[in-house]
């Protein structure tokens, strides 16, 4: 293995997007602080911050009430997860006409292997340059990037980080560890609160001691191979990264206050596992586990200290509230109609529970789930040696797959889903399901309603 002497990757970083993004469609918030939230409650988290919220020292996580005790004049902004997709991959588009993109890594970063023509300073400077000035002109002005070019991804990544908002910042492999040397061990990826912690006992408590360990070391504090591999890009070399295979698709919502009856909270069960079974046949998976996830609130003469978690049995003084979550295996399969069936007996079970243990028949959900498991392409699902086909399972089987398939066609072609199980519920948002994970950017049609 061998450093990589070039400036070989480009890794770019949208500032405060979220917040940035609405900002953008809306002049009015130009120059003020706002803080992006999921619902409208002083008891939830701020998912974004604008800049000038983030001088208050407003952040990801900041409870809202906290947040407005920081900055009175706060400006709290409903989440518009579907707009903040389009903006994406807008600029995916106005990217690529000066770099290739190799990895999308969330909804706001991304890196490029950099040609070899453009690998020197002077040409990294001019190509970051043209990148931040196509988006401004062709975006917006009120996006903004963080670039960071490096030996390997890693570094980029960290480079990046280095100056927000707008900034640029270069880490030539002869000039490392330099600039690495200011950092907090916190300010690497990959490393939290958690890991410091391994990292202090193991006698390390800056970045000069870690940056003079040997891999062998790190492989000892990171308790695998993982410590090493993250050496060697500390330090500047090109080393791959595996590929990982979806364990799991699902979603999940905390519902609105109008939906917390137990009948609209089965409509929004069956509506999030449509849409998780939508994206399992897009992937042309299979899944052979169907798990249900419910919250539910507590009635006021319960109190704060009955809250706990019905599996656990952990307590909850803060959040009055008791959690249910269940599976059934099946056959694999992809078809909605399957599901959607086993759907009917989690949610009985899960019904019965509440009933007959915690004495409440018409409970208030706040969250449902719905997650498909135990996923794997077609070649690798293998029947039962001793299982027998039954003609009119056959059958059945493939008129649910040929529906399945008719569905699909309907919503690709009207770009919406014309055809619905049930009344589907209406939401604040106005679509169901969708969300924004760290490494997930959810496709467009996924908020087609």
């Amino acid at each position: 293995m061998q450093r990589e002497q070039t400036l070989k990757w480009l890794f770019l970083d949208l500032n405060s997007y979220f917040a940035s993004v609405e900002q953008q469609e809306n002049p009015a918030l130009r120059g003020k602080p706002i803080a992006v939230v999921p619902a409208d409650t002083p008891y939830t988290c701020a998912i974004a911050a604008s800049a000038e919220a983030k001088a208050y020292g407003i952040k990801t996580g900041t409870m809202i009430k906290d947040a407005k005790r920081m900055c009175p004049g706060l400006i709290c902004v409903p989440a518009h997860h579907d707009l903040y997709v389009r903006y994406h991959n807008r600029i995916i588009e106005e990217v690529v006409k000066y770099t290739p993109i190799h990895k999308i890594w969330s909804i706001d970063e991304f890196d490029s292997c950099l040609p070899p023509s453009k690998r020197s300073e002077e040409k990294v400077r001019e190509l970051s340059a043209r990148i931040k000035q196509g988006i401004w002109d062709n975006i917006g002005r009120s996006i903004s990037c963080s670039i960071g070019v490096a030996p390997n991804s890693l570094l980029g990544k960290i480079a990046s980080d280095m100056q927000k908002p707008d900034g640029l910042v270069i880490l030539p492999a002869d000039q490392l560890p330099g600039r690495l040397l200011e950092l907090e061990l916190t300010d690497l990826p990959g490393i939290g609160a958690n890991m410091e912690r391994r990292l202090h006992r193991a006698g390390i408590t800056n970045m000069t001691q870690l940056w003079n360990i040997a891999p062998k070391h790190a492989r000892k504090i990171w308790g695998g191979v993982q410590g090493e591999r993250f050496w060697y890009r500390l330090h500047g070399y090109e080393v791959p990264h595996e590929e990982t295979h979806k364990s799991m698709i699902g979603h999940s919502r905390v519902l609105d206050p109008a939906m917390r009856t137990p009948d609209m909270a089965r409509q929004m069960a069956r509506r999030l596992l449509g849409k998780a079974v939508t994206r399992l046949r897009k992937a042309d998976l299979y899944a052979g586990v169907l798990s249900l996830g419910v919250t539910v609130q507590l009635p006021f003469e319960y109190g704060a200290d009955y809250a706990q978690d019905s599996k656990s049995g952990a307590s909850g003084a803060s959040a009055p509230k008791l959690r249910w979550s269940g599976e059934i295996r099946i056959n694999p399969a992809n078809d909605p109609f399957t599901f959607l069936g086993q759907l009917d007996p989690l949610w009985d079970q899960m019904r019965a529970y509440f009933t007959h243990v915690h004495n409440m028949p018409n409970p208030r959900f706040k969250k449902v789930s719905t997650l498909l498991l135990a996923l794997r392409e077609k070649g690798e699902i293998t029947g039962d040696l001793f299982d027998q086909p039954i003609p009119q399972k056959t059958i059945q089987s493939e008129k649910q797959q040929a529906l399945s398939k008719a569905l699909d066609a309907l919503q690709t072609r009207y770009k919406s889903e014309v055809v619905t199980f049930g009344v589907p519920p209406k939401t604040l948002a106005g679509y169901v399901g969708t969300k924004i994970a760290f490494n997930r950017v959810p496709d467009e049609t996924e908020f087609w309603t």
